[in-house]
Order: structure tokens, then C-alpha cells, then sequence
């Protein structure tokens, strides 16, 4: 491997180091051949977010410019063009190497440009339109790394763990998403638990929540948690090297959601994690798993007086 793309990997390594720590454990139990290959596809999808995300003191038209530059200079490395850029060479070759589906990239930079102006989602169909660039899609992109025996079966359960995990994502950065203008809760949602965008707002600068939001919370946690239902058919189907990986990172991402049941679903009053003790238990458990055993599906969450 040239110097420039194994430098184009180890920054994509550490990309996912840094910002994806959930994720990355998970990853650590891959064999090493494989987890290169998932930082590449991670760091891509990455530096795509942080384009649109922590530019966001440049005009809206500045920001889709370099959005546009970027893509366009990936595209062309799909044509074989040389490609300038520190990071692009690593999700290239990654492509190459199992030809992954182009239409899945551009589906998922179709759905980085609609953070651009999108800032509110009128219903859940609205909602998934988005969803499907933004997160479905990267499951489709990382099954031919994982391996699967049945790669047909494991299709829909890989695209429904990308909805888990970006809903679970939205669900626990509800005030972080606020400060960027945006609200990923749809309006249909709000109006039917009688929220409105301005107590949202209110929420976050008091750093509490409101009954009606923890009502709201809970039940977008249950439907997180019917996406979790429906992709847990799919890890067994993986190859036996990748199930460690997915088993830690199906139940640390849903493991978030037990953390926001944990404080109520009050998701205002600090960011859910999944405390370190919790990860490497998890992690351990999944090493000594058999290969093919059936996925543990996340119960209901209940509130708190509820569970007890």
C-alpha cells in the first residue's frame, strides 16, 4: 500500500477514534484486515458531516459550495481521476476493493446537502426520505465488509440498524441539534404530544424538561427501539468474524436508550452515555457469543416509578 493511502487511512482511523467511540470499540473486535475499511467508509461519511456541521459560521451558500467541491472531487475519483485530498483515497480504494454500491454514496451526499437547508421534518415518511442517505444506506455500504452468508436476507435488517442508530443519535442530541436550527423530532409528533419548536427551545436554555417532551421522548425511543426489532435478525447472518463487532454496537447504541429512560427521558438535562464499565461488559460478552446465536431485542423502556 502506498504511503499516501495508508496516511489516507490512518486519518480516517483516527477520525472515528475521535468522534464515533461507540462505534470504534465495537470495530476494535473486527479482524484488522476489516476495520481499516470501516474507518475509511466512516471517515467519509465524517468529514461529509463536519462540512456541513462546524462550518456552520459560513453562509449557507458557502458551506454548499464546499459540500459540492468536495463531492465533485470524490466523484471524479470514482471516474480514476487523481484525487488531491488526505482522506478520499481510503473510501476509494474501500470501494474498489468490494464494490460497493456508488448509488448508496450518492444517496448519503444527496442527504447531506439537505442539511443544508432542510431544518424540520413535517412527518416520520419525511423524516425516513432523509433517513434512508444519512443512515440506511451506510448499512447497505458496510454488509459486503462484514460478510454475510446470506447477504440478500441481511439486506433490510442492515439498513434497519442504520435507522436504530440514527434515531437513537437524534433522539439523545435533541438540544444539540437545536443550537444548529434543526429538529430531526417530526412536526406531526410534536403537535400530537402539544409541543411546539418554541418549547423545545425553552427546554434547552432551561436544561429540563417538561412533561409533555418526556412523553414525546419516550415514545420516539419506541419507535427507535422497532427499528432495533427488526434488524436483530440480521447479525446472525453475518459472517461469524463480524458478530462480535455488531452484537457490542447493536446493544451500546441501544444502550443509549436505556440511559435516556434512566433520567426520565428528560434528554435536556445532560447528554445520555453509556457509562465505560457498561461498554467493556458488553464487549466482553459479545467475544464469547456463539456465532449464529439469536440477538437479545431491547425490551420497552419504561419511565423510572414505571419499571419499578
Amino acid at each position: 500500500m502506498d504511503t499516501d493511502l495508508t496516511a489516507a487511512y490512518e486519518r480516517c482511523r483516527k477520525l472515528h477514534r475521535r468522534h464515533g467511540r461507540t462505534y470504534y470499540l465495537a470495530t476494535r473486535l473486527l479482524p484488522a484486515w476489516k476495520r481499516r475499511h470501516v474507518h475509511a467508509l466512516y471517515g467519509f461519511t465524517r468529514y461529509a458531516d463536519e462540512i456541513v456541521d462546524r462550518t456552520d459560521a459560513l453562509p449557507p451558500a458557502e458551506r454548499a459550495a464546499r459540500l459540492a467541491e468536495w463531492s465533485a472531487r470524490f466523484v471524479a475519483g470514482l471516474h480514476g481521476e487523481p484525487v488531491d485530498d488526505p482522506l478520499l483515497p481510503a473510501v476509494l480504494h474501500t470501494i474498489a476493493v468490494f464494490d460497493l454500491d456508488r448509488d448508496d454514496f450518492a444517496s448519503f451526499l444527496r442527504s447531506m446537502t439537505m442539511d443544508l437547508t432542510v431544518l424540520a421534518y413535517p412527518t416520520y415518511d419525511h423524516l425516513l426520505d432523509y433517513m434512508e442517505g444519512s443512515a440506511a444506506v451506510i448499512g447497505t455500504m458496510m454488509l459486503p465488509i462484514l460478510g454475510s452468508s446470506d447477504p440478500a436476507a441481511a439486506r433490510e435488517p442492515a439498513r434497519q440498524l442504520g435507522f436504530a442508530f440514527q434515531l437513537t443519535n437524534f433522539i439523545r442530541d435533541v438540544a444539540e441539534d437545536l443550537d444548529r436550527g434543526r429538529t430531526y423530532l417530526p412536526d406531526e409528533d410534536l403537535a400530537a404530544f402539544g409541543v411546539t419548536r418554541d418549547d423545545l427551545l425553552a427546554a434547552r436554555s432551561a436544561g429540563r424538561a417538561t412533561p409533555r417532551l418526556r412523553e414525546l421522548i419516550e415514545y420516539e425511543v419506541t419507535r427507535a427501539q422497532a427499528h432495533y426489532a427488526a434488524a436483530a435478525p440480521g447479525i446472525p447472518l453475518l459472517a461469524p468474524a463480524s458478530q462480535a463487532c455488531m452484537r457490542t454496537a447493536y446493544a451500546l447504541y441501544g444502550g443509549i436508550l436505556d440511559e435516556v429512560a434512566a433520567q426520565d427521558f428528560d434528554v435536556f438535562t445532560r447528554r445520555a452515555r453509556v457509562p465505560r464499565r457498561r461498554r467493556v461488559a458488553v464487549a466482553a460478552q459479545a467475544l464469547v457469543t456463539p456465532a449464529g446465536a439469536p440477538v437479545r431485542v431491547p425490551g420497552p423502556v419504561l419511565r423510572p416509578a414505571l419499571a419499578a
